[in-house]
């Protein structure tokens, strides 16, 4: 298929007046921009993004052609698309019209898909809407414009629960999603538990997520959380907090490093919240092991 492009590349095959954009506000498997067009006759090569389009200003007969198949609808202000990652498409228009454009990544749809299907997910296809109608479609996307024209604290989190409520309607309406055959949960093998292991002896002081350990034991998210509970007995957070856990202890009862230094180096956020780890699961405090060293 190629290399796909990103949404950040598309205005070198659409160009249009970037009227905003969420580029450096720090959000996670989503991203925003608005844009204003001239009639345009324009092939597009597929995107790495699933998209919605939201048409906010004009009006305009629009053709459009996905996979071989051409469609032509008017479209107004109120309606959407929707363009599903990783396709060839080609758009012509001729009337002037204000869009915006909510990217979703295909992390994101496929763990929601998982979530909602509670199977293991293979692929997910958004449907070929050319122009249609939905509230909460267009809702979503104008609060998610609405973050990106006036930013505010805490905004990452807003708009990622904002995109999580978006792909679960997606999926349930708009969505085909293909699964995995189910395979035997058995334990991890010595060499995959060993490489996570390592990984997280390496990186304890940083971010682990769940789909980094999947990605170093060659699994699906879903497959791999399954395998690991089934090899350890416990979740994968479970299995990293323990970790951290256990150095942080080790450094507090052999070294001279001072607490807040051995939370940083053990990755928990702060002084406070090391604390409050330890004594939950150990019963005591950081100050109270260092005296038992």
């Amino acid at each position: 298929m190629g290399t796909l492009i990103k949404p950040s590349d598309l205005p070198t095959w659409v160009p249009g007046r970037i009227l905003s954009a969420s580029d450096g506000l720090g959000w996670k498997d989503a991203g925003h921009r608005s844009y204003r067009y001239t009639g345009l006759d324009v092939p597009i090569p597929p995107m790495d993004h699933f998209m919605i389009v939201r048409y906010q200003t004009g009006e305009t007969l629009m053709d459009r052609c996905v996979a071989g198949r051409w469609s032509r609808k008017r479209c107004s202000p109120g309606d959407f698309s929707l363009l599903t990652r990783s396709e060839h498409s080609h758009w012509h228009w001729t009337g002037h019209i204000d869009v915006s454009h909510t990217y979703l990544s295909e992390t994101l749809l496929s763990r929601v898909a998982r979530d909602v299907k509670d199977r293991d997910v293979a692929d997910v296809r958004l449907n070929d809407i050319l122009q249609a109608q939905d509230a909460v479609v267009t809702g979503i996307s104008d609060l998610i414009q609405q973050e990106v024209l006036s930013p505010a604290k805490g905004g990452p989190l807003y708009v990622e629960a904002l995109t999580i409520q978006l792909s679960v309607h997606l999926i349930r309406k708009y969505a085909a999603v293909s699964f995995r055959e189910n395979a035997p949960v058995g334990p991890l093998s010595p060499q995959q538990l060993r490489r996570i292991d390592e990984c997280l002896e390496a990186n304890l002081h940083d971010t682990v997520t769940i789909e980094q350990m999947a990605h170093i034991a060659g699994l699906g998210v879903w497959t791999f959380s399954k395998h690991f509970r089934a090899t350890t007995g416990c979740s994968p957070y479970e299995y990293v907090m323990t970790m951290r856990v256990e150095r942080a202890v080790h450094l507090l009862t052999t070294g001279h490093r001072v607490i807040k230094e051995v939370a940083a180096a053990c990755g928990f956020s702060d002084q406070a919240h090391l604390t409050r780890i330890l004594r939950a699961r150990t019963g005591a405090t950081p100050a109270q092991h260092r005296q038992q060293g």
